[in-house]
């Protein structure tokens, strides 16, 4: 599938993995994407790339939250009416709430169980959103095709649209993290299915797991957790760039031979 030419529609966009991928798209021809962030910063990552690209109508920023139907509506409504049906969707945005599952008190022998609405607030944003902005998007393609007078797809049509969800290496399981390691193993069995049904629009699902990638995510983590925690247990000894992992992203959306998991770890496997 090509890129050029193509709408894109990517959530958590104004910073980390999602900002690098909107560039890079923008880079390699997309037509137009949406910036979709909770923050003002995707208007003013929009105009940047706008201004490199030497035109206004490639990045288009939207300011909502993700987990809001209406407004997951609203941006496919707009993306469609302005620039055509979007046939690229990477639901980036992600949040995380670390704690040990379990925390016993050492003085009063009593242990306090992670909190049920912090793990509800997580699964919203890290797996329902991004299961349901990829939907959106099938649905659309799906009600598109049928306007049309198309049936079940046909190779000799070309991919007609992917999808890209972004998991983790702490989908194998990563101390503190019960939520978030619960959410990225979680889009991995959603992703599997979703290829299983939406390719018979022609719509490839896949998922990209990053390793410990420079985000602020990561880097609110603290200098001293990622020296001690995350770079010995690396083999390349840094944190991956952001840009690797768009470079990542636009292979599984471009090459349609790859489907399923792709790690883009940097070699990091967890210390017992």
């Amino acid at each position: 599938m090509q890129i050029n030419g193509k709408v894109a529609v990517i959530t958590g966009a104004a910073s980390g993995i999602g900002r690098a991928l909107a560039q890079e798209l923008a880079q390699r021809g997309a037509k137009a994407i949406a910036l979709v962030d909770r923050t003002d910063v995707a208007t003013e990552i929009a105009n940047s790339i706008n201004e490199r690209a030497g035109k206004s109508v490639v990045a288009v920023p939207f300011v909502g939250d993700v987990t809001n139907e209406e407004f997951r509506k609203k941006v496919f409504d707009d993306m469609t009416a302005n620039h055509g049906l979007p046939t690229i969707c990477v639901p980036a945005a992600g949040i995380t709430r670390d704690k040990l599952a379990i925390r016993l008190d050492k003085t009063t022998g009593k242990a306090t169980i992670y909190s049920k609405e912090e793990f509800q607030l997580v699964l919203d944003v890290n797996l329902t959103a991004p299961i349901y902005w990829a939907l959106e998007m099938i649905a659309r393609i799906a009600e598109d095709r049928f306007a049309r007078g198309l049936k079940r797809w046909d190779p000799s049509e070309g991919v007609q649209g992917a999808i890209v969800l972004i998991g983790s290496i702490s989908s194998q399981g990563n101390r503190g993290q019960i939520s978030y390691s619960a959410t990225k193993a979680g889009l991995e069995g959603a992703a599997a299915t979703l290829m299983m049904e939406a390719m018979f629009y022609g719509v490839r699902s896949s998922v990209l797991h990053p390793g410990f990638t420079d985000t602020p995510m990561v880097r609110s983590m603290g200098n001293e957790y990622i020296e001690k925690h995350v770079l010995p247990y690396t083999l390349l000894k840094r944190l991956i760039r952001p840009e690797e992992i768009a470079d990542a992203l636009c292979f599984l959306i471009s090459n349609s031979a790859v489907s399923g998991e792709l790690w883009a770890d940097a070699g990091w496997s967890p210390s017992a």
